[in-house]
């Protein structure tokens, strides 16, 4: 049985795509692999914390050296790891906000990017610096944009601060991107929902 982590990060709930797409991915996923565990994060909703003094303190102080404040201060940060650790698959749904990723999303990465538990560091080679802690999972990013051309080669793309930085983060911690799925244009008409659901159906053809 595989454990299924699904991250939403829209802060839309009904109407947002991303969320009909993981929604999509998750019906599609069980009708051939009905007993797995499907483990829903929410990131656009809730209120996840930005790293703080405290947070920074207890992160980089040795885990044998933690008080108590220490702890609480990592405890959402660890809830969040120990998610990531435990996962087989993980389904990223997120929408593009100002040519970036939604600032929740951020606050996310930034809890869960965490020394000697998703990343070690390689001091004395500073051109190789960091190996990542985290393996043999599958990941999958489905991705929202109001416009188009952000693509490879495509007007927009140099204005694209979601994909690569959504992939650097995840190759930090060791893992790499098994498949994307991006929707782009969805302010500017046509039918984005079809489209949508046909892409993410599309991924299971191949996996």
């Amino acid at each position: 049985m595989n454990k299924v982590l699904v991250i939403n990060a829209s802060a839309r709930k009904e109407r947002s795509l991303s969320r009909f797409m993981t929604n999509v991915f998750v019906e599609t996923w069980l009708e051939s692999s009905p007993n797995d565990k499907i483990i829903y994060r929410e990131v656009g909703q809730d209120n996840i914390p930005h790293v703080s003094e405290a947070w920074i303190a207890a992160a980089f102080r040795p885990a044998y050296q933690r008080t108590e404040e220490n702890k609480t201060a990592l405890k959402i940060s660890d809830q969040l790891i120990s998610e990531l650790k435990q996962a087989d698959i993980i389904v990223l749904g997120t929408p593009m906000y100002n040519w970036s990723i939604p600032s929740a999303l951020k606050a996310y990465f930034d809890q869960v990017l965490r020394v000697n538990e998703t990343v070690s560091l390689n001091k004395d080679t500073p051109e190789n610096l960091y190996n990542g802690l985290l393996e043999n999972k599958k990941v999958f990013i489905l991705m929202v944009r109001g416009n188009g051309g952000y693509s490879r080669g495509d007007f927009n793309e140099h204005m694209d601060f979601q994909t690569k930085y959504i992939h650097t983060v995840f190759n930090i911690m060791g893992l790499n991107v098994t498949e994307e799925v991006i929707v782009e244009g969805v302010d500017l008409g046509g039918n984005p929902i079809e489209e949508a659901a046909r892409k993410v159906r599309e991924l299971f053809v191949f996996n």
